[in-house]
């Protein structure tokens, strides 16, 4: 510890100076800008269903920067699809700007089986750069691989 009272003062000043604008950059600029990309929550309930040609639908919930937005899902899948199941999907949502840009079509390869009950996951994208990472639970009885499509629209905000 420093015993001159003058060169405590001198490197307390000097201390001062140095922290000064480090703090007032932290307090001044926003954590979170506007134009800032934000993740949301996503939960969708879906029963889906096919031989050959597969569709589904269902309706969720996106919670976005805190406010919750329902949504319907509808969508079509091309491949081997045998089979009837209902799933409860949740997860994340990427790359949005702003809530509209969650809706929209998205494109989705896959694949799963499922004996009774099963486990879903799915990883979608669509036009806008938003990506989804689902996964849940699901009951019913199927086998697919197919590549699909599916088209989210918002609904009122709760």
């Amino acid at each position: 510890m420093v015993q001159n009272p003058e060169r405590r003062t001198q490197i307390l000043r000097r201390l001062l100076c140095r922290l000064t604008p480090v703090v007032l950059i932290a307090l001044l600029v926003p954590t979170t800008p506007s134009f800032a990309q934000a993740s949301a929550q996503v939960r969708i309930k879906i029963i889906k269903g096919g031989l050959l040609l597969g569709g589904g639908a269902g309706s969720g919930v996106l919670t976005y920067r805190g406010r919750h937005y329902p949504f319907r899902v509808t969508g079509v899948s091309l491949g081997f699809t045998a089979g009837v199941t209902v799933g409860r999907l949740e997860g994340w949502a990427s790359g949005l700007q702003e809530v509209s840009d969650f809706a929209g079509t998205y494109s989705s390869v896959g694949g799963g089986i499922a004996l009774i009950g099963g486990v879903n996951g799915a990883q979608l994208r669509n036009d806008r750069g938003v990506t989804m990472v689902l996964q849940g639970p699901k009951a019913g009885l199927e086998f697919a691989a197919n590549l699909g499509t599916i088209r989210v629209s918002l609904g009122e905000r709760e």
